[in-house]
C-alpha cells in the first residue's frame, strides 16, 4: 500500500531534538525517468505527475544532487531524474538512512 505521506525526519528526531539532516544519495534505477525541468515546473506538480503525490519533491531533489536542496537553483531545460518507482526509490532511501546511522552513530 502507498503511504500517502512519508516522514523522512523521522529517523532523525532524537531523545526529542532534531539532529542534522544529511544529504542521502540514492542509487540510479533503470527504471528512473527523465524529465525536462521548464520555467513553470515545480517538483511538487512532477512529484504528483510521476507519484501521484506532491510531497515527494524532496526525493527528486535527492536523485540529483547538483540542485543541492533548492528546487530555484534548477535552470530552465535542465534534464532531472525522477526516482521511479516511488516504492523503491523510498526503500533505497531508507538504506541509506540506515547506512548513516550506523556511520554516524545518531
Amino acid at each position: 500500500m502507498e503511504r500517502r505521506y512519508y516522514d523522512r525526519y523521522e529517523e532523525f528526531r532524537v531523545n526529542g531534538k532534531m539532529k542534522i539532516l544529511p544529504f542521502l544519495k540514492i542509487p540510479k534505477k533503470s527504471t528512473d525517468i527523465q524529465v525536462v525541468y521548464k520555467a513553470n515546473s515545480r517538483l511538487d506538480i512532477i512529484s504528483f505527475d510521476y507519484y501521484n503525490n506532491p510531497n515527494m519533491g524532496w526525493l527528486i531533489l535527492q536523485a540529483n544532487p547538483q540542485f543541492g536542496g533548492l528546487e530555484f537553483d534548477i535552470p530552465t531545460g535542465t534534464v532531472l531524474t525522477v526516482p521511479f518507482p516511488l516504492q523503491k526509490s523510498l526503500e533505497d532511501y531508507e538504506k541509506a538512512v540506515i547506512r548513516y546511522r550506523n556511520t554516524s552513530g545518531i
